[in-house]
């Protein structure tokens, strides 16, 4: 039977999340609530539609050439992919079938158990670590980053290619010693590519309004080159590359 999970939308020619030109596909559901979160209606996993693992294939399918020629492939995102893993696990099985490069975009907040399922299929792993400090973390997103550095661990260990993201937030995640500290954890491990800084936006403000939700970051400002450049020298002492 063909499984189905549920999902919010999907990119054709993504140019962001991964190498190359991707299929992306954002699935629907999140345990985290991020004060900066730009799609807040993924949040609810019974919202979206439902669709087959073959419907997405035949999908992302059309766009083939478009991967081979560019490096690209299919990614996962979301949402939180690994609150549907079983699903994400089907797609990038038969993505492998068909030669498809496969990455999933993921906060880690996930048990290793359901991870490791779904990690036997997946090239790369874009791993969205908010802030090193867990009460920084916690306040941000409503959750303690411990699952998030276990998974950090793990990939290294299985010597899985790691892109780190870390969204810059002018007083809130941009704490010299807490970068610190993240940028030395990182150095650690075996496997990091590159480091992905993303300036704070507030371009998804008007979801949170218009679901009722209210924006706590409403006064806060995106961070400037030079913030952004301080944060990029930090992560370069550690012999660490950014982007």
């Amino acid at each position: 039977m063909d499984m189905k999970g549920r999902i919010h939308s999907l990119e054709s020619c993504g140019t962001v999340d991964g190498p190359g030109i991707r299929f992306v596909v954002f699935v629907q559901g999140c345990p985290l609530r991020c004060k900066y979160c730009h799609n807040p209606d993924t949040w609810n996993l019974k919202d979206g539609r439902e669709i087959s693992v073959e419907e997405i294939l035949k999908e992302a399918k059309k766009y083939r050439s478009y991967m081979k020629f560019s490096g690209g492939g299919i990614t996962i995102s979301g949402g939180e992919p690994f609150i549907q893993s079983d699903f994400v696990k089907e797609i990038f099985k038969r993505c492998k079938e068909e030669n498809i490069h496969t990455a999933i975009d993921t906060s880690g907040y996930v048990s290793l158990d359901a991870a490791k399922e779904v990690l036997k299929y997946t090239d790369l792993v874009l791993l969205d670590i908010k802030s090193f400090n867990d009460s920084v973390y916690k306040d941000l997103t409503g959750v303690s980053n411990k699952f998030t550095l276990e998974l950090a661990k793990y990939l290294s260990d299985i010597n899985k290619p790691v892109w780190i993201r870390y969204v810059l937030v002018p007083g809130i995640t941009d704490n010299s010693s807490d970068v610190k500290n993240l940028a030395e954890f990182l150095s650690t491990l075996e496997n990091i590519e590159k480091i992905q800084i993303l300036p704070f936006h507030k371009l998804g403000e008007y979801k949170w309004e218009k679901l009722g939700y209210k924006y706590e970051l409403q006064n806060i400002t995106p961070p400037s080159k030079e913030d952004i450049n301080l944060i990029k020298e930090i992560f370069h002492q550690y012999n660490l590359q950014t982007e």
